[in-house]
């Protein structure tokens, strides 16, 4: 139990670091006018603002029981990411096809650590569709499966 009390204790830590990250990265770039050196401002914020987020979703895993999704949450939850893991090909191939005719190294630069994310991303989603999605949801046929294997007899008359 203190193990667990000392993770927990650590991910609430790691939320209030990533919140300092956030607010001083967005006070800190409001007189910044280099768009390249902005926008990479920005996307470490928003990473630090998801890294927070991630840090409370571990906390809820380590802390509640979580319950089953229905057959109407898998199959809404699978189409979304299903959509998403299709779009982040679809950005990886264009990317993939455009960088090399990039001459400007600098785009090319940002353009690569798009496509660095991008590939993470499409990653990440196929993780998020098997394990997370799909580890926990009981669909109604696995219900009945469930329920069916502890039938004695399995409905023949006394054996």
């Amino acid at each position: 139990m203190s193990e667990n009390k000392d993770l927990v204790d650590f991910l609430e830590r790691q939320i209030l670091i990533e919140e300092k990250i956030v607010d001083s990265l967005n006070l800190g770039i409001k007189d910044v006018e280099n768009p390249p050196v902005k926008g990479v401002l920005k996307g470490i914020s928003l990473d630090s603002k998801k890294h927070a987020e991630l840090y409370s979703a571990a906390i809820t895993l380590l802390t509640e029981v979580s319950q089953a999704l229905t057959q109407k949450n898998l199959d809404e939850q699978k189409a979304l990411v299903e959509r998403h893991i299709q779009m982040e090909a679809e950005l990886i191939n264009k990317l993939e096809g455009v960088l090399p005719t990039i001459q400007n190294e600098k785009v090319k630069f940002l353009l690569n650590t798009i496509l660095s994310d991008e590939r993470r991303h499409h990653e990440l989603l196929g993780m998020v569709l098997e394990m997370i999605v799909r580890r926990e949801t009981i669909t109604e046929d696995e219900w009945w499966e469930i329920l069916w294997k502890n039938v004695p007899f399995h409905g023949a008359p006394g054996g």
